[in-house]
């Protein structure tokens, strides 16, 4: 696989187990003091979720998969109910180079769960649990973004594993965020829903081509770099003419890439292309208009 190959590239070949090198951060300052002793250790027992459960199937090799999910503890409604609001961040290596790429951002702020004094986390993907199916749910994410990038739709596994806790989810009495929403509004369920609605496929198989033909060979091959990751814009203007863009999949690739986008295809120096930005992502319009500036 392409993916396997990249990574043996990029390290000695190492066996890993598990998937990710998750940094947990916990912010539960809006509490009261109670539920702040109770929570003392809850940012380890995440971390240590995160990190020491297998979420694929087959063995990992190469680095494991940079994220972070910072939780802000929004209230407590006893002892052991909370809701809590989650940024997930995830990135992967940019080949032959000492830089990340942004992968994931996602700003979560619908989730609610129980959570008990000492209480260990244990992955059951046949029932829903309102703590584990979501850090099930999002480190398949991860994943699948992580694919991605390495093999034309190589992250489909994954996002079907995601949809299938999100149904869970949906019916739950836990429905907070698991549920559709209006097409552009945040939800677990829209994320995923886009990433495998066929008529985002020519996003996310551009998707790839930007990473795997574009970023990973930018300083080996700019032409064929900026070629690539300008049929990207190319390939959003004409989805624009078809389908809406105004959706989750597509503002969380640019609430991710906005800043990596205006770096790398500056060096192409056609303007065109930073008008077009501006038009399929309006809300990073400032961006790109200090280009636009500095090509007059």
């Amino acid at each position: 696989m392409k993916k396997i190959f990249l990574l043996l590239l990029l390290v000695s070949p190492i066996h890993f187990t598990q998937e990710l090198d998750c940094k947990v951060i916990v912010n539960y300052e809006s509490l009261p003091v109670l539920n702040r002793e109770i929570l003392a250790g809850f940012a380890q027992v995440v971390q240590d979720y995160m990190n020491m459960t297998r979420f694929t199937e087959e063995d990992w090799n190469g680095p494991k998969i940079s994220c972070t999910m910072n939780i802000f503890f929004l209230s407590a409604s006893s002892e052991v109910n909370y809701t809590a609001q989650a940024v997930i961040i995830s990135q992967r290596p940019i080949y032959n180079t000492i830089n990340f790429s942004s992968m994931l951002t996602v700003n979560d702020n619908t989730w609610s769960f129980i959570y008990e004094r000492g209480q260990s986390l244990y992955s059951n993907r046949s029932t829903f649990d309102p703590l584990t199916s979501f850090l099930d749910y999002y480190a398949n994410i991860i994943i699948g973004y992580d694919w991605d990038s390495y093999e034309k739709l190589g992250g489909s596994p994954y996002f079907s594993k995601a949809f299938n806790i999100v149904n869970l989810g949906s019916s739950s009495g836990f429905p907070g965020g698991w549920q559709t929403t209006s097409l552009s509004t945040y939800s677990r369920w829209n994320l995923v829903q886009d990433l495998l609605n066929e008529k985002y496929r020519p996003f996310r198989e551009a998707f790839y081509n930007y990473h795997y033909n574009g970023l990973d060979i930018f300083l080996e091959n700019k032409s064929v770099a900026l070629e690539q990751m300008t049929n990207f814009v190319k390939t959003l203007e004409e989805m624009k003419a078809k389908v809406d863009l105004n959706t989750v999949l597509i503002k969380t690739f640019f609430d991710s890439k906005y800043g990596e986008l205006t770096d790398f295809l500056r060096h192409a120096n056609n303007p065109e292309l930073f008008k077009t930005l501006k038009k399929i992502d309006p809300s990073h319009a400032a961006k790109y208009d200090e280009v636009l500036n500095k090509m007059q």
